[in-house]
C-alpha cells in the first residue's frame, strides 16, 4: 500500500498528541415520530480501527451518513481531529481528510476503472477544476492512480469499464477511490454487503493490509468480519447503544448473543 494514506493527523491544540481522530458525542437523529438514532457517542484514536455492528435497522447507516456529512443530527456533536464539523458539509469533511465508501456502489460505471480513480484524485486535489484536461499516460494523476489500482490488485483490469466488473472488484475499487484522495481517517459502510465467501475474504485482506497509521471506522451487519478486523467494537439496536468493548468482549456480551443468535446466555 502506498504511503499516500499515511497522513499525519493535525494536532490543533499544539499539545504535541495528536487529537482524536473522531469524537462523536450524544448523537442522535430523528426522523417525524421515529428515533434512527438515539444519544451515540464513540471515539476514534489516531491509527485505531473500530467497528460498528448491529442488526438490520439498528441505526448504523444512520449514524454512517451523520458522521460522513450526509444528514445533518437533530442532536450531538462531531469532532474530526479536534475541529467541530457537525454542521460541515460532506465535501467539507472529504477535504479536512475523511475518505469514505458507501454501501450501494456509487461508481461511474461506463467509464474505466482507472479513469474513475482518476476523477477522485482530480476530485481531492488542487486540480479538480482542470479534470478535463486531456491526460498521458506518464499524468502525475494517472501514474498515482495507477499505483493505487495495482495496491489493490485491479491493476490488470485499468482500462476496463466499471460495468465489466465483478462485485467484488467493484468494492476494491471504491477502496482505491477512497484511498488515492490520501485521507486521513476512512469511513467504510458496510463494504461486505453482497459480497461471495471468496470476495469477502479478497476484501478483508485488502483491508488488513491498509497502514495501521489510518484510522478506520467500519459499519459492518456481519459480526465475524467486523470483529476480525477491528480493535475495538460497539453494538447497537435499535438505534440505541448496547455495548463498545474489544472484539472478544462483545463476541462474549449477552445481549450481543441475542440478538445475533435469538438467545441470552443463562448465569
Amino acid at each position: 500500500m502506498t504511503e499516500a494514506t499515511t497522513a499525519k493527523a493535525p494536532d490543533p491544540a499544539g499539545s504535541g498528541a495528536p487529537a482524536p481522530a473522531l469524537v462523536v458525542a450524544g448523537l442522535g437523529k430523528r426522523y417525524g415520530g421515529v428515533q434512527a438514532v438515539d444519544d451515540i457517542s464513540l471515539d476514534l484514536a489516531p491509527g485505531e480501527r473500530m467497528g460498528v455492528i448491529g442488526p438490520n435497522g439498528a441505526g448504523k447507516t444512520t449514524l454512517f451518513k451523520m458522521i460522513a456529512g450526509d444528514v445533518g443530527p437533530t442532536t450531538g456533536t462531531i469532532e474530526l481531529f479536534g475541529r467541530d464539523v457537525t454542521k460541515l458539509s460532506t465535501a467539507r469533511r472529504a477535504r479536512l481528510g475523511v475518505g469514505r465508501t458507501f454501501q450501494v456502489s456509487n461508481l461511474f460505471r461506463e467509464m474505466t476503472v482507472l479513469d474513475n480513480v482518476r476523477v477522485a484524485a482530480r476530485g481531492g486535489s488542487p486540480k479538480a477544476r482542470v479534470f478535463w484536461r486531456v491526460q498521458g499516460r506518464r499524468d502525475e494523476v494517472t501514474q498515482e492512480s495507477t499505483m493505487m489500482l495495482e495496491s489493490v490488485g485491479l491493476h490488470a483490469r485499468r482500462d476496463d469499464t466499471v460495468a465489466d466488473l465483478s462485485h467484488g472488484e467493484q468494492r476494491q475499487l471504491e477502496i482505491a477511490m477512497a484511498l488515492v484522495s490520501r485521507p486521513t481517517i476512512l469511513l467504510l459502510d458496510e463494504p461486505a454487503a453482497g459480497l461471495s465467501a471468496v470476495e469477502r475474504t479478497t476484501l478483508r485482506r485488502l483491508i488488513e493490509e491498509l497502514p495501521r497509521t489510518l484510522p478506520i471506522l467500519l459499519i459492518e451487519h456481519d459480526m465475524t468480519l467486523a470483529l476480525g478486523l477491528t480493535d475495538r467494537v460497539m453494538c447497537m439496536e435499535n438505534g440505541k447503544h448496547v455495548v463498545t468493548g474489544t472484539p472478544d468482549e462483545v463476541r462474549d456480551h449477552p445481549t450481543v448473543k441475542e440478538i445475533y443468535l435469538g438467545r441470552r446466555d443463562k448465569k
